[in-house]
């Protein structure tokens, strides 16, 4: 007989991480392929799934270099068919002499993944409306927060994915929402308190490294890649998407011998300039917003809870209206078209 207790228990978490890997008997680039890092983000674990098979049955072949696919990069969120396991693995990415969380143990693995390739493409989807896009690093620099040598081959690889619409300046963007979040707890802001933030959550958020996930940890450690956001989560058409970005990655890096399809040359690049918080359960945006909705300098995007609006500083796009976000958590970005 089955004890009470044992019959409410939470089910073991995963204990390992699931990779499939072809090496081509010529040598070329080393591609890793990631899906479901959010575990409610399923279409590229259904085009990877669909994949596998094809190169099982001889359909398709790696004939140069290697591939590396992850089809589900977070198990447990993808058990628990939500966003994240414990916490959000595309936030502070890096390996940890002491694990904290699931998605600690998942970076140990991952991170040695990642800088074992040359190149990533990771498949993502949205939760609100609006059409795929692809998100690029910074151009390249010596500095200190996201140095960088490979722009010229990362913005090829972008241009080849698909999405008419390219989007840069995460990085930047994350860091000076970091430093607005230190800032807010300095002055002892509510919005920790409302949301009921643990005090690891709220280091996490405030540490500078938050912004740093798949594609950030691949750029550090030498090599290159691009985050896709195939269209909106449960779209059929969004695994329609992302097989075609990993056909087209395979192909322009030459590990197929097919050649990549020419692409339009006509693209929209949006660069992220800012990012805002949710500060409290009762903030609202003021419509249904959608990922790229244009708004004008001055428009009112949402309410607080204390009855100030906010509004845009500028003319430019909403990106990730996130209308569920936790106090404390990112309600949305702002984009301007690249100067």
């Amino acid at each position: 007989m089955t004890s009470a207790t044992s019959a409410t228990s939470p089910p073991p978490q995963p204990s390992h991480l699931r990779s499939h890997t072809f090496h081509g008997l010529a040598p070329g680039p080393r591609l890793l392929v990631t899906a479901a890092v959010h575990g409610n983000e399923t279409c590229g674990t259904r085009a990877i799934t669909a994949l596998l098979a094809e190169f099982d049955s001889g359909t398709r072949a790696i004939t140069r270099g290697s591939l590396t696919f992850v089809p589900v990069t977070n198990p447990l969120a993808y058990r628990l068919g939500q966003r994240t396991g414990e916490r959000n693995l595309t936030r502070n990415m890096a390996p940890s002499a002491i694990a904290q969380d699931f998605e600690d143990r998942i970076a140990n693995v991952l991170c040695p993944l990642l800088a074992a390739h040359d190149v990533l493409l990771d498949l993502h989807s949205f939760h609100t409306g609006g059409a795929p896009f692809v998100m690029i690093g910074p151009q390249n620099n010596r500095g200190t927060l996201e140095p960088f040598s490979y722009a010229e081959a990362e913005l090829q690889l972008a241009l080849h994915t698909g999405p008419h619409r390219i989007v840069e300046g995460w990085l930047d963007t994350y860091s000076r929402g970091i430093q607005k979040r230190i800032a807010k707890a300095a002055q002892g802001d509510a919005a920790v308190a409302a949301g009921g933030m643990t005090g690891r959550l709220q280091s996490l958020v405030t540490n500078p490294n938050y912004g740093v996930g798949t594609t950030e940890y691949m750029r550090s450690r030498g090599g290159y890649g691009v985050t896709l956001e195939c269209g909106q989560h449960g779209d059929p058409r969004a695994g329609d998407v992302a097989r075609l970005a990993i056909l087209q990655t395979l192909a322009l890096l030459g590990l197929v011998d097919d050649a990549p399809q020419s692409q339009p040359g006509e693209r929209e690049i949006l660069r992220l300039i800012d990012v805002t918080d949710r500060a409290h359960p009762a903030d609202a945006f003021v419509r249904e917003w959608r990922s790229f909705d244009a708004v004008r300098a001055d428009e009112t995007i949402g309410i607080r809870h204390s009855s100030e609006p906010v509004k845009a500083e500028s003319d430019g796009f909403i990106v990730f209206p996130n209308p569920r976000a936790e106090p404390a958590q990112v309600w949305f970005y702002f984009a301007k078209r690249r100067g």
